[in-house]
């Protein structure tokens, strides 16, 4: 028994020691910005941290039934919370691009699986916005993130590899070092050009051959704390207290005032083809056994016709997921609060996009834009701040970027999309805009360089949300129209019932389509 508590306490240990040389400043991106100005004296520091596919509507914090985020709750009695915030899109590119770029998908075209910022935006992002003031960290876990902040190398101090906190070295990342960008946009062009899935998958079915012993090591090796496997991405294998162990670890001793933004890939499902589990400690699975059924939802015509059974079991299993990252969580708020970090600094909560567990669909590679995909939390804790506040407006990810640049004294550039967050500032944006416009983009099956001809487009207003499915076959120009205040689990069409409301929103939603495809209009 000794020999294993210690193995675990060294394994403990891996995080911090793999972190040694980025703390020493031996990274090809810190060179880039060595000579870069010191930061001003007593500037906030700005701390964004992601959890991959967690949606709104399965965190208790927003009034979910099953206990998944008492961590969360802790946080928002210090922060700023924000009850109607929704995704850029219902995938990680066109979510990050927005957040990270204050700009919807229809502008930086990154709206494909292995999408990137068209060439005019790579340096309209947020890191370089920074660059003049602060140290800017990023650790993008997800690979499709790791791909598009390849973009922004340049303007990033310290750039954190998805595998940094592996259990086994990816092959993939170690061959091709800094150059997992272009390797995977090869891959993508030379298998699958023009296909409407990567084509970079491809790499898991010869990688999968060579981590099948890997995979049985630890498997055996963690099998009493992971029943479902470890977690898993691609040939990378984690687990998450490492990562936040590692984050912890740079944050006690990161150059101040820094922007960080931490991309961390749980409460995603795991990558074990062809199984894709949600792969939580043992101590978290069963917990949520509690037999209820939520409200049946008939399967739509774009959707994959998974029965009901089988996606209320793959929800059940999403939730226990929710919770073991909300713990450990905890133990970073933790830090962040014992250490003063909330004293001076803004910290963000938030996610890229949602999941769905409805309608016949499970995950979030759907055209389908309903709540649980696109309606994604958004927490921001103030320096200091020790009360709570709820904003229930709807916001937009495109609006954190401006937001953080007025609220640290930067310039905000006029080519953002996005508005000031409400209920941050006196002198801007603390007013319930009820009549604000927020948008959602799903168009991945169309060219980068042309008009939008099939997708999927959500429009906000106020209690409203208008659905425009486009360009399909079998739903072609189809209009769904909801009321989220008296219907929030969007069961009831309204939109034969409420046409003034639907023609108003229609012809917004098709004058922004109009507006935003015709410098694409040969």
């Amino acid at each position: 028994m000794k020999s294993r508590l210690d193995r675990r306490g060294f394994l403990k240990l891996l995080p911090l020691l793999s972190l040694v040389p980025l703390l020493k400043g031996e990274h090809r991106a810190a060179a880039v910005t060595r000579n870069r100005s010191p930061g001003r004296e007593g500037a906030p520091n700005v701390c964004i941290i992601l959890f991959d596919a967690l949606s709104a509507r399965h965190l208790s914090l927003h009034g979910y039934r099953r206990e998944t985020t008492p961590n969360l709750a802790r946080f928002a009695e210090r922060a700023t919370v924000y009850h109607s915030h929704y995704a850029g899109g219902n995938f990680t590119v066109p979510g990050v691009a927005s957040l990270l770029t204050g700009t919807y998908p229809w502008t930086t075209r990154a709206f494909h699986h292995a999408g990137l910022v068209v060439e005019s935006y790579e340096r309209r992002n947020m890191f370089r916005l920074f660059g003049d003031v602060y140290y800017r960290i990023a650790y993008p876990q997800n690979v499709w993130t790791n791909l598009m902040l390849h973009q922004f190398r340049g303007d990033i101090d310290v750039y954190i590899e998805p595998g940094r906190f592996s259990l086994a070295d990816g092959t993939f990342y170690k061959l091709l070092s800094g150059d997992t960008d272009i390797a995977f946009r090869s891959l993508d062009d030379l298998l699958l050009r023009g296909a409407s899935f990567p084509g970079s998958l491809f790499i898991s079915l010869v990688n999968d051959v060579r981590m099948l012993g890997c995979e049985q090591v630890r498997l055996e090796e963690y099998a009493d704390l992971y029943p479902r496997g470890v977690p898993r991405l691609r040939d990378i294998f984690f687990l998450f207290e490492h990562v936040i162990d590692g984050i912890i670890g740079l944050l006690k001793c990161v150059r101040r005032p820094f922007l960080a933004y931490f991309h961390l890939f749980p409460p995603h499902e795991s990558y074990y083809p062809p199984h894709y589990p949600y792969s939580p400690r043992r101590e978290f699975i069963g917990m949520f056994d509690d037999g209820w059924t939520p409200a049946t939802k008939g399967v739509h015509p774009l959707s994959r016709s998974l029965s009901a059974e089988s996606l209320n079991r793959q929800r059940v299993e999403y939730d226990e997921y929710v919770a073991y990252v909300d713990a450990e969580f905890g133990r970073l708020y933790d830090f962040m609060s014992e250490s003063g970090l909330l004293d001076d600094s803004y910290v963000l909560i938030t996610s890229d996009h949602g999941q769905l567990f409805e309608r016949g669909v499970h995950g979030h590679d759907t055209p389908l834009m309903y709540e649980p995909v696109i309606h994604i939390p958004l927490l921001i804790s103030k320096p200091g701040q020790r009360q709570r506040k709820d904003v229930r407006v709807p916001t937009s990810c495109v609006d954190v970027l401006p937001t953080l640049l007025h609220l640290t004294g930067q310039p905000v550039p006029d080519w953002c999309e996005g508005e000031m967050l409400p209920g941050l500032a006196g002198e801007a944006g603390d007013g319930d805009n009820d009549a604000r416009s927020v948008f959602s983009v799903e168009a991945k099956a169309n060219p980068e360089q042309s008009p939008l001809v099939k997708g999927t487009v959500v429009l906000i207003k106020g209690q409203y949300k208008l659905i425009h499915y486009f360009g399909y076959p079998e739903y072609e120009s189809t209009y769904e129209l909801y009321d989220l205040w008296s219907d929030p689990e969007e069961l009831e069409d309204l939109y034969l019932s409420r046409r003034a409301v639907a023609a108003d929103m229609q012809g917004e939603l098709e004058g922004k389509l109009r507006e935003v495809n015709q410098p694409y209009i040969s």
